[in-house]
């Protein structure tokens, strides 16, 4: 892709934005306001989730505020590359659920011309390094980390307490199953 310029014809610029942080922090609803921006400055964009995100919707990506916007389920990142073409911008959320290819997808796209945004848990319940957003936030020219409020004491949380007993690195869920705590409440609540 080139834009038009008669003396020095220049490659179109891809780059990839990551917006991490802890469950109830924004990250979606941010993912949303950018995507909306973009819809409005009349680019062509695409958002993809996983397939197994079925929380709020099947196919939209919705924020804990209830806001929304249309996306495209797929089972692996490998999808994302095949379905998005002749895009400006692809948004993706719930990164942390996808496969380590979802880190050549981002590049790839990237590399192409395409504005590449990125959602998604930095952090496992346990908080552990959670699925390819370490590599891709080692990757991308733009990082956000976004932060909920602890439940327990009113400071900046950064960690998804899992409340309920379940040991999978996967449990969908939302408030019955997870709230945000900082560094602190979050050690104490592991001991």
């Amino acid at each position: 892709m080139f834009l038009e310029n008669t003396t020095n014809p220049i490659k179109k610029r891809g780059w990839i934005e990551v917006i991490c942080g802890s469950m109830f922090s924004g990250k979606t609803e941010e993912l949303i306001r950018r995507m909306k921006r973009a819809q409005f400055a009349k680019q062509s964009v695409e958002i993809f989730k996983p397939e197994i995100d079925t929380r709020y919707d099947a196919e939209k990506v919705v924020s804990h505020d209830a806001n929304e916007i249309h996306s495209t389920p797929v089972p692996s990142s490998s999808n994302i590359i095949l379905l998005a073409n002749n895009v400006d911008v692809v948004g993706i959320d719930e990164a942390q659920f996808f496969d380590d290819e979802l880190v050549n997808v981002c590049n790839q796209l990237a590399a192409s011309g395409v504005r590449v945004i990125v959602a998604g848990l930095d952090m496992d319940f346990k908080g552990k390094p959670f699925g390819p957003m370490p590599g891709i936030m080692a990757c991308a020219e733009y990082v956000t980390k976004v932060h909920a409020i602890c439940v327990k004491c009113g400071e900046l949380a950064h960690h998804s307490h899992r409340m309920v007993a379940e040991e999978k690195l996967v449990h969908l869920g939302e408030t019955d199953a997870y709230e945000p705590l900082c560094r602190s409440c979050f050690n104490l609540a592991k001991k």
